[in-house]
């Protein structure tokens, strides 16, 4: 007997529970709270883990081990960057502290979007290495260059 269940194809519209984790736990957890809704193949997931969906039928439960590099691609040193004091309050609140470990949020070029960075260093007088008045940002991904456990539970197929 076939089954009727529906399977996730590209452009499919899905209610899931998903959890991203790298080896220092977990960067993303829907399992505790409500489900997510997405369409594939808009960019909300990556490729590498929106090609694990593909084919997986309503009410699948699945964990896929992703290698290092290939959920969110490799760390890019070119995306850790120091970012002007003066261009931060120009973009936020200029009373903000910024410390290490802080997600910041900042506008794309052209207004449509956000992209996220991770505080490294917050720049001190003293530090002798003209950043006083400066932050260090990494835009990679917390998982660029780290093998990703990926679990999902299928929950609707549209």
């Amino acid at each position: 007997m076939a089954s009727t269940a529906t399977r996730i194809h590209p452009g499919s519209f899905l209610t899931l529970h998903y959890r991203l984790a790298g080896p220092g736990g977990d960067i993303i957890n829907t399992f505790k709270d409500k489900p997510a809704t997405l369409t594939l193949g808009t960019g909300e997931l990556s490729p590498a883990v929106e090609q694990r969906l593909i084919g997986l039928e309503e009410g699948a439960h699945e964990i896929f081990d992703i290698p290092a590099g290939q959920a969110f691609g490799e760390r890019n040193p070119e995306m850790v960057q120091w970012v002007a004091r003066r261009l931060l309050n120009e973009m936020g609140d200029p009373d903000e502290k910024y410390q290490v470990g802080d997600v910041v949020q900042f506008p794309t070029p052209d207004g449509m979007g956000q992209y996220a960075g991770s505080v490294q260093k917050v720049g001190q007088d003293g530090d002798g290495d003209g950043k006083a008045d400066a932050v260090l940002f990494d835009f990679n991904h917390p998982l660029a260059g780290q093998p990703v456990t990926f679990e999902v539970q299928v929950i609707g197929v549209l």
